[in-house]
């Protein structure tokens, strides 16, 4: 059974679903391919005017990287390559041609929040909560999620998430910014009117925009530093052994 599924939708939306819920819609390496496939999607098609990134069901958006999958990983070498692996798939995500949406329909934890700070819009369901909790397991943001979220956010309120490592309501993260809207149901229809009465030209053209003060400033560079820090307390003995606490819970 496949861990994802691309979808064209009416008027020129392309929607990624993780479709792994017994696993909170975790990160695998399958889903990585997934997120690159629906990319090459929607700039493929000339019509397509948006990228949509959202998960099965209604418990979890997406929970992060699926630690049973990546337990493995225990050198600083063995974690810098597949956090590289992803936190490339995030910079192209965030860089992307096309405006992206992330629509948090449940939970959004530690990497799921990363996924979500590297899309330019995020609209939740109401009732969700949403955290950057990587510091509970002993490491940081390790996709490069951190470097996104000071682009997204005053860096004041993007610290004080961050170092907090826990958990928010939706409307918490609305009033600093992280989220743009917090909806009783989340209609693809009514949610996007914003986006699909433009011309995908347009809309574009503004993102190109964007990405150019991206290129300037050296975000794949920031993010490339946090990925090496990310490695090298993955590491260590503290994080194994926290890793292995949740697992075993």
């Amino acid at each position: 059974m496949s861990s994802y599924e691309i979808d064209i939708k009416h008027g020129g939306i392309v929607q990624f679903m993780i479709t792994r819920r017994a696993k909170r819609n975790a990160i695998n390496y399958e889903v990585m391919e997934g997120l690159s496939m629906a990319m090459d999607t929607v700039l493929k098609d000339d019509a397509g005017k948006a990228l949509v990134i959202t998960g099965e069901g209604e418990q979890a958006f997406c929970s992060g990287g699926d630690l049973a999958e990546f337990q493995h990983l225990k050198s600083e070498q063995e974690a810098y390559g597949m956090l590289s692996k992803m936190g490339a798939i995030l910079f192209r995500l965030t860089t992307l041609q096309k405006p992206t949406i992330a629509m948090l329909n449940g939970t959004a934890i530690g990497g799921g929040c990363e996924l979500a700070a590297a899309c330019d819009f995020r609209i939740a369901k109401k009732g969700i909560k949403a955290g950057f909790v990587q510091g509970n397991l002993g490491i940081t943001t390790g996709w490069g999620g951190a470097s996104i979220l000071f682009e997204k956010i005053l860096p004041s309120d993007a610290l004080k998430i961050l170092t907090e490592a826990r958990t928010y309501p939706a409307e918490s993260l609305k009033r600093i910014g992280f989220i743009q809207e917090v909806a009783e149901k989340l209609d693809l229809e009514v949610l996007l009117d914003f986006i699909t009465d433009k011309q995908p030209d347009v809309l574009s053209a503004y993102k190109q925009a964007l990405v150019s003060k991206w290129h300037s400033s050296d975000l794949k560079g920031r993010m490339n530093e946090e990925i090496k820090r990310c490695a090298k307390l993955w590491a260590s003995e503290e994080h194994h052994k926290a890793v292995d606490r949740f697992l075993n819970k």
